[in-house]
């Protein structure tokens, strides 16, 4: 009987080593406290690994792991371990998602009630024997707006929390469906609505290039002044130097901080000032938060090295190995779809519709739905998605999937069709192979089209008028920017039709408007596959 070795390196739950050490298949060390060299030189004897957040496994120790399967993260951040290097050398990288949500929502909650009542500032200041009660005024949360930016599981779990005191709600979730969030009687608005309405604003998303900073001076500026600010989510969402300076000038009442840009923030000025109260990253600090997270990636690390199933994986699709090479063609081709379709429409995602019909209704359509929906999530939630979650993600939102396989005499040997229906209006694409991996996107929105998906494409909805394809061949030409392919679809002659250019490089914001001020233009957009 082999034996799988499972080393501990970071402090964990008994609960959870418990879990580890029933199977008689797995052994388990607990090696807590390694140096970076130190862990470099062992990790090369184990199949798994546990961490929680002070293990950095960087891609030179991974590169060491010659033996490495799995990785588990007891927490939902992966940001100390390098998942693109993990995923190169096909070892699992999974985390714990869900055993903290409630601790860090309750912490969220504690660091609203502290900043609007400056408890931390009085607590020292009764404990310097001073009794000075007009110095420490509070404010109430009813009636007050609570700005949530992000509405998974944390953010979901908040806004129940507020609800019970009385405050009244607006969330920016891109990806969450106008049912979930009457479910949680909040109101759903754009970033700009958020920000000019909100009396605290709470974030709570992954950090990412598109999350960075996302509060930031000019997001500020929009903001009520006297607005109170709280991150327990991510250092680095929030711009430390425009929050101090506004800070200073009062536009920001005050603010809470769990994280921050750089860890420990022993330095940081925000540290300095009156009307900042921090913690140092506490949100999941709970003794039950400890235990789940513990529980669920013992579970998870132990079911995945004895071949019982994968969970929560970040960076592979558990699919085997003989089914994907005859599906993957189709994967790829629904993968596709949903990015570009994700990129095309207008307005919230509220149920989709995926036909297959042909040659393709014979195989397991589960994989390649599941590719369809991590194809529409990417672009909102880049790095989060994977074949493992997307269906899930989707379901957290509210978005309605229903499959359909059809037998309906066809002019494609294969064809899938994606119909989206968000709160806006209905959207529609279709796509097939040519032979066995030449993946075209055929229709969209009942235009009959020849495009290949890949890479930068420009999209245009215009009029059928001479010349319309000859200026914008002229003005990427212009602005070196070379056509790959090309393709136009129109229902009727001088009606209104769609150009589809595949190009080789991105192009600029102005020179889209520039194209779109022709005449007959009526929209345009750049995709990227």
């Amino acid at each position: 009987m082999k034996i799988l070795k499972v080393l501990v390196s970071d402090a964990l739950s008994k609960k959870g080593l418990e879990i580890l050490k029933k199977g008689k298949k797995l052994k388990v060390d607990v090696k807590t406290g390694l140096s970076p060299q130190e862990l470099k030189k062992v990790i090369k004897d184990y199949q798994g690994i546990i961490i929680r957040s002070k293990t950095k496994l960087t891609a030179d120790i991974i590169d060491s792991a010659k033996l490495l399967k799995v990785i588990g993260r007891a927490g939902v951040g992966l940001d100390n371990v390098d998942v693109a290097q993990a995923t190169k050398r096909g070892i699992i990288v999974m985390n714990a998602p869900g055993g903290n949500s409630i601790s860090t929502a309750e912490h969220t909650m504690s660091m609203l009630l502290a900043l609007s009542r400056n408890i931390p500032q009085a607590n020292a200041s009764l404990k310097r024997h001073e009794w000075d009660r007009k110095k420490f005024m509070g404010v109430e949360l009813y009636g007050k707006t609570l700005g949530i930016i992000g509405l998974g599981r944390i953010g979901s779990e908040v806004a129940k929390r507020a609800l019970s005191f009385g405050m009244e709600m607006i969330a920016y979730d891109p990806y969450c469906s106008i049912e979930k969030a009457k479910e949680l009687r909040i109101k759903l608005g754009g970033l700009k609505e958020l920000f000019t309405q909100s009396d605290y604003i709470t974030v709570h998303t992954p950090l990412i290039k598109e999350t960075r900073h996302l509060i930031g001076e000019k997001e500020i500026k929009l903001m009520k002044k006297g607005v109170r600010i709280i991150n327990c989510a991510r250092g680095g969402i929030v711009d430390e130097k425009s929050l101090l300076k506004a800070l200073k000038t009062g536009r920001v009442a005050g603010t809470a901080m769990d994280v921050f840009e750089k860890e420990p923030p022993l330095n940081s000025p925000l540290l300095k000032i009156d009307n900042v109260i921090s913690t140092p990253h506490l949100g999941a600090s709970t003794e039950e938060a400890q235990v789940n997270v513990a529980i669920d990636i013992a579970k998870q690390v132990a079911d995945a090295l004895l071949g019982r199933g994968i969970r929560n994986a970040v960076n592979m699709p558990t699919i085997p190995k003989e089914i994907f090479k005859v599906i993957q063609p189709y994967i790829s081709l629904a993968e596709k779809m949903g990015s570009l379709q994700m990129q095309l429409i207008e307005g919230r995602p509220q149920r989709l519709k995926v036909t297959y019909s042909g040659e393709v209704i014979n195989f397991d359509l589960a994989p390649i739905t599941i590719a369809l929906i991590k194809g529409l999530l990417e672009p909102v939630l880049p790095g989060r998605v994977n074949y493992v979650n997307a269906p899930l993600i989707a379901k957290e939102r509210g978005i309605e999937i229903v499959e359909i396989k059809s037998s309906a005499s066809l002019d494609f040997s294969n064809l899938i069709s994606l119909e989206i229906e968000t709160d806006k209006r209905k959207s529609s694409i279709s796509g097939t192979l040519f032979g066995k991996n030449d993946p075209r996107i055929v229709v969209i929105d009942g235009y009959y089209v020849d495009a290949v998906p890949s890479g930068y494409m420009i999209i245009t909805f215009n009029e059928d008028r001479p010349g319309i394809i000859g200026r914008i061949g002229t003005v990427l030409g212009e602005n070196n920017i070379n056509i790959a392919g090309m393709t136009f679809g129109r229902r009727k002659k001088a009606g209104r039709a769609i150009t589809v250019i595949n190009i080789d490089s991105p192009v600029s914001d102005d020179l889209l408007k520039k194209i779109k001020k022709f005449k007959w233009i009526k929209e345009i957009k750049l995709l990227k596959l």
